[in-house]
């Protein structure tokens, strides 16, 4: 039996309060990327934001087989250049150091990489790109502030984004102000929102398994993306 491939998923970096601890910084993530990736075969092993993997990646990304760039807060605009916009908040420019210095690792020894809304603003950033700080206070992808919306996206045929969604056009849950604008260096755009045709799925193509998704596959118990990791993090052939 093949042993199974261990995939780090990156923990948010939150204030909150329990028992005794008040307003304490805390590394989280919600239950269902672990289960997502213990029930693709993998192990999931969470990685909190520290600085020396920051500056040097190399000895954390060696234990691993995958990486997942988990959701959460927006950027620190500074990161891709930029002013904050007024309605860009929450940033934590520690949890963005490690997280873009991680993507940039991965993706230089080709390990397997999935990234998940925040994670795939990451990977653009990483990549030398930029972002939409913000798209609106009523659209398809935050329909209610604090709740998912529920919206179509088309993917590109034959794209690495179809195989590891198991489709060509599906109906997702999203929850993003912000958005993908200039790609960065040899990325491309594999999947549209319907019927507003934004960017919603990014991969590159000169590696075997780096994409990025701008909604929540883990809300929606969709395991396909998980298991395509799983599959490429033991070098096994993506699902078609």
């Amino acid at each position: 039996m093949a042993r199974r491939p261990v995939i780090g998923v990156t923990a948010a970096l939150e204030n909150a309060s329990w028992v005794v601890w008040r307003d304490t910084e805390v590394n989280i993530s919600q239950r269902h990327y672990s289960e997502c990736v213990a029930k693709a075969g993998g192990i999931p092993v969470l990685l909190p934001a520290e600085d020396e993997s920051a500056s040097d990646p190399a000895e954390l990304l060696d234990v691993l087989d995958g990486l997942v760039l988990s959701g959460g807060a927006d950027l620190d605009p500074s990161s891709y250049g930029a002013e904050p916009h007024p309605k860009t908040l929450g940033y934590k420019a520690e949890r963005d150091r490690f997280e873009i210095s991680l993507c940039r690792g991965a993706i230089e020894r080709d390990m397997p990489l999935l990234a998940i809304c925040r994670g795939t603003q990451i990977l653009n950033v990483a990549r030398g790109g930029d972002l939409v700080q913000h798209l609106g206070d009523a659209t398809q992808h935050v329909e209610v502030p604090g709740a998912f919306s529920t919206h179509e996206v088309r993917l590109q045929p034959g794209s690495l984004a179809a195989r590891a969604a198991g489709a060509e056009r599906s109906e997702i849950r999203s929850h993003h102000h912000q958005a993908l604008d200039r790609l960065g260096s040899g990325l491309v755009a594999t999947g549209w929102s319907v019927p507003d045709d934004l960017v919603e799925a990014i991969e590159l193509p000169d590696r075997s398994f780096i994409v990025g998704f701008m909604w929540h596959p883990e809300e929606l118990r969709d395991g396909a993306p998980f298991r395509a990791l799983a599959a490429a993090a033991i070098r096994q052939e993506v699902p078609a």
